[in-house]
């Protein structure tokens, strides 16, 4: 009876099979080596299944319910359109930092989709007379208890998980050219009507100074007008200024020139699809952790290897005993590892409900800001009219100029916030598009 508490023990006689297999392996390997001996088909045997969220082939291909969804998504932008062609402009010159990790994630799958067949190398040893012998070592699991099914089930997932952390990436850098796209629009009609504020008041100013050389007027009126005057100037000019570095950042961000391309979008309205990335991001990041935890229980359990060692002393067999390794932490390492399902349900739960949460939150505000650009079209239009009223009522004498100009600044500042509530409303529905990463298209990632 061979002694199983060494590594190795002896086993030809007790396992010819095995020994011919080895050499099977040995043979496809090694040309000419092996002859003679009965091919088995040792390693031929299919791999063991993957999870049914994320599976990879023999070649390492990752088939995967998450990544076919995220390649189905279509984009609400009108690629004529504005945006669509800032979004196109933006992604040609990114620097695909996402692509590059996805990419040596799916290599990494690869390596990993081979992990069942044998490992195959040298093995030199000292012998006892003092020469160096050199074989070559051929080792097979028999039995891991799912350890190199939980790594080809980890690497799908990180294949998972780096897909979704693309197309997250993708929509954010849309999101980022958009909004700067917005911010230089929203101060460029900010600055025009700062500038049309500043050409009246600059009247208003010529006429105030006439009437206090004709001592019509006094000289604290004249400078309550300049001081007015020089606020209007300073806003028009952090308009312009605000303007200009919107521009840069997003000449900066594509690798065209945008200079054609102007005006909003409209935009459908959120049906409630597709699935926000956020969630899908959880449950790729849970599929990796569910089999971080399988990896972690076959741990637990004992291994046995099967080898096959050819050198010039002919071939020898042996059985291995690995893993299986008690301590005192093992029961409660069981525990965390049973617990884990349910702390990746939760998580998911946790990541859908703050999706959604954001989601309901811009959507409230979004509908906020239309109900205010709505109010603010009529109260404009009242301000207007009693703009109008002073106009003729100083011409009569019954209204003074200051009385004229401070209507003018009330005018000016509600005609300027008006302009800026329907850019902060697109930008809610770019939000709400972006937490549903409905910016790019999947084909396009």
């Amino acid at each position: 009876m061979p002694n199983l508490h060494s590594k190795y023990f002896r086993f030809g006689a007790l396992c010819p099979g095995l020994m011919a297999l080895s050499v099977t392996l040995l043979a496809a390997c090694v040309p000419g080596a092996g002859q003679g001996v009965t091919k088995m088909g040792f390693g031929r045997g299919a791999a063991p299944a993957d999870p049914p969220t994320a599976q990879l082939s023999r070649q390492g291909e990752v088939t995967s319910s998450l990544i076919d969804e995220l390649q189905s998504r279509r984009s609400i932008l009108d690629p004529a359109g504005p945006y669509g062609q800032v979004a196109s402009a933006v992604l040609d010159a990114g620097a695909g930092v996402a692509a590059a990790e996805l990419r040596v994630a799916r290599l990494k799958a690869e390596a990993k989709s081979k992990n069942w067949l044998p490992k195959i190398g040298p093995d030199v040893s000292l012998t006892s007379l003092g020469t160096l012998a050199a074989s070559i070592l051929i080792d097979q699991a028999l039995f891991d208890g799912g350890a190199r099914k939980a790594e080809r089930a980890y690497a799908a997932a990180d294949v998972e998980v780096a897909a979704i952390t693309l197309a997250t990436e993708t929509n954010n850098r849309v999101y980022a050219g958009l909004k700067q796209y917005l911010a230089a629009l929203r101060a460029t009609d900010q600055a025009m009507v700062s500038e049309r504020s500043v050409s009246r008041l600059t009247e208003f100013e010529r006429i105030m100074r006439l009437r206090v050389e004709g001592g019509l007027s006094d000289r604290s009126e004249e400078r309550v007008l300049s001081q007015k005057l020089a606020e209007m100037q300073a806003m028009a000019s952090a308009d312009r200024q605000s303007a200009a570095n919107a521009r840069a950042e997003l000449a900066a961000m594509t690798s065209r020139s945008l200079a054609g391309i102007s005006g909003l979008q409209v935009l459908p309205q959120d049906q409630g699809a597709p699935e926000p990335l956020a969630v899908i991001k959880s449950r790729g990041e849970g599929q990796r952790t569910l089999a971080e935890a399988q990896l972690a229980r076959a741990q637990l359990l004992p291994g046995v290897n099967a080898t096959a060692r050819v050198g010039e002393d002919g071939v020898h067999g042996g059985l291995g005993l690995s893993g299986g390794n008690f301590d005192f932490g093992s029961s409660a390492t069981r525990e965390a590892i049973e617990a884990t399902p349910d702390l990746v349900d939760r998580r998911n739960a946790q990541a859908a409900e703050d999706a959604n949460r954001r989601i309901t939150a811009l959507a409230s505000e979004m509908q906020s800001l239309q109900s205010r650009e709505a109010q603010g079209a009529e109260v404009l239009r009242q301000t207007a009219a009693n703009l109008s009223m002073f106009t003729e009522q100083y011409k009569v004498g019954r209204r003074s100029l200051l009385e004229l100009v401070q209507q003018y600044e009330s005018f000016a500042h509600a005609e300027r916030d008006q302009v800026a509530l329907k850019y902060l409303s697109a930008d809610l529905r770019l939000q709400i598009a972006l937490e549903r990463g409905a910016l790019v298209d999947g084909a396009r990632m």
